[in-house]
């Protein structure tokens, strides 16, 4: 039997990807469309981890003039196609950004050095084939010495991006091809640690200067997570042609198909069940059904389905937007969070960095991964919903870091309800629910996102649902163990004035809706009812 091939989860240069012969999903007709597109400055807004820094590298080395790359092509797309002839035809100006962060500017301006001087040095023995004196020539060392020097300034960076096209051009007698991967990263980081207004008009001429009226430039291809707006600091950045999860162009070359899914699992053994669709599966970009390329990729190594999206970022951005959100958003979310569609206003024309609403907050969340346009209704309005599990979990997570639950508590918490300790889990419970008050002010039913946000903590040892059919109605949250010795949990939210009452009628509707049905061994049927601060837990141990 043949050896399976390796696979490329954390290497995302397509050079090495073809030469070491890892497993690859043939995405080489995106150069085509590139081609074919002709747009003079293009940015593609994807969710992380969806494929960008390994197409782009796929597009750099298509086209560089200075390398050989007829045999990573071979046998892709590309090479039966018009377009095969611009093999290699061009100069390629490529710039990763993903790694450009800092908690001051001083640090993120030292890891954007680091970055130009590495593409500057590509460049170096090149320059030398320009005459003594040149201006391009003095120029590039001039460039150089002053991305060597860390003491220098930010603002001696400013026209590094356009002065290399100039300098590539004189080069090689052509305008080159500048790329750019994970163009915001730098904007996002400048956004979170609270610098973004000293360096906005860097930002704006840095990336405009490059990109905006400059004759040396033959075309420019961007991707990043979030799209530019075309006001503030994106003033001079104002003219790329940009193509987000909504557009069709791209559409089917950033994630996985059904079917490229399905021949990947095969190839490693396993099968593309109803469960694999329903953990990983869900988006649709452009009209086209797409996976999570990162998870399905980590599901064919390891054959175990968890969650493997939800450990690539930070989300600083989410998490701020999730924290100022008001009650219109979270009364949409909680339809949201019961797996239902939501119709929302969403607009991707706008930056949340830049103009913080409950329209961006949806555009932010979209073009992050965190919900899919299912259909655009109009111009400012559209029908979302959370793609699948994995995200839903992540949701989950975020909603208790944001309630800023302790994760001792409730791990003992949880643990508590688990062995039948009841009053232990409430007198920890009334505590969480006092200390998340403010979250809970911004809407009515934001205990029962509270709760599965709580029970993170149980996957691997519970099936956790929410609005499952169940008996003669939906019950709110269902556990159901997945260790024989451990009991399942059925949860019933109410709220209002009585509490007492409330819960009591909660646990009765477990027992009268039989939410328990379907469900074998120890059961414990808990209702809670909470007004504010104030809750009131009633509960039943049942064998079934």
């Amino acid at each position: 039997m043949a050896l399976k091939k390796k696979l490329p989860i954390g290497n995302d240069e397509f050079r090495e990807v073809r030469e070491l012969d890892y497993y690859y999903v043939d995405k080489s007709l995106m150069i085509q469309e590139f081609i074919e597109m002709g747009d003079k400055v293009a940015l593609i807004a994807r969710p992380r981890r969806f494929g960008k820094t390994l197409n782009l590298t796929m597009v750099r080395e298509f086209f560089d003039i200075t390398a050989d790359s007829r045999p990573l092509f071979e046998g892709l797309a590309i090479m039966d196609t018009p377009c095969a002839s611009q093999m290699n035809t061009l100069p390629v100006i490529y710039l990763t950004f993903k790694n450009c962060r800092g908690v001051t500017v001083e640090e993120l301006i030292f890891t954007l050095k680091r970055e130009l001087l590495r593409e500057y040095l590509r460049y170096a023995g090149i320059v030398e084939t320009l005459p003594e004196g040149s201006f391009e020539r003095e120029n590039f060392y001039e460039i150089l010495d002053t991305l060597k020097d860390k003491s220098s300034s930010y603002i001696y960076l400013t026209n590094c991006l356009v002065d290399l096209t100039s300098i590539a051009a004189a080069c090689f007698k052509e305008k080159p091809i500048m790329l750019i991967d994970e163009y915001d990263q730098p904007i996002m980081s400048s956004y979170e640690y609270g610098y973004h207004d000293e360096l906005g008009a860097f930002f704006s001429t840095f990336y405009g200067s490059a990109m905006k009226g400059n004759s040396n430039l033959r075309q420019a291809l961007l991707t990043g997570i979030q799209r530019v707006a075309k006001e503030s600091i994106f003033s001079q950045f104002n003219n790329p042609q940009i193509y987000t999860v909504i557009d069709r162009e791209y559409a089917p070359y950033f994630g996985m198909t059904p079917s490229e899914v399905s021949q990947l699992l095969r190839e490693y053994g396993l099968e593309l069940t109803d469960e694999v669709r329903k953990m990983y599966d869900g988006y649709l970009i452009g009209g086209y059904e797409v996976y999570n390329p990162w998870s399905v990729l980590n599901y064919a190594k390891r054959g175990s389905l968890e969650n493997y999206w939800v450990k690539t970022s930070s989300n600083f951005l989410v998490r701020k937007a999730l924290s100022h959100a008001d009650k219109n958003f979270w009364d949409r979310f909680d339809e949201l969070a019961a797996g239902k569609p939501a119709t929302v206003w969403l607009t991707l024309d706008t930056s949340f960095v830049e103009r913080e609403s409950n329209y961006s907050l949806w555009g932010l969340l979209a073009n992050a991964g965190y919900i899919t346009v299912v259909q655009r209704l109009d111009s400012n309005s559209a029908v979302v919903r959370i793609p699948n599990d994995e995200v839903m979990a992540e949701f989950q997570m975020l909603v208790t870091e944001i309630a800023g639950i302790d994760g001792q508590d409730l791990n003992r918490m949880m643990s508590c309800l688990i062995q039948g300790d009841m009053d232990t889990f409430f007198s920890l419970y009334k505590d969480i629910v006092i200390s998340c008050t403010s979250y809970m002010d911004a809407r009515e039913n934001a205990y029962h996102m509270l709760f599965l946000g709580m029970c993170i903590t149980l996957r691997g040892k519970y099936e956790v649902t929410s609005n499952l059919e169940a008996g003669y109605g939906r019950s709110d949250i269902t556990l159901r163990a997945l260790i024989p010795e451990k009991p399942n949990i059925i949860v019933e939210f109410k709220q209002g004035e009585d509490i007492e009452s409330l819960a009591e009628q909660a646990l009765r509707q477990i027992m009268e809706q039989k939410y328990y049905h379907g469900l074998k061994g120890k059961t414990i049927c808990v209702g809670l009812a909470h007004n504010k601060k104030r809750c009131h837990i009633d509960h039943n141990m049942i064998e079934i």
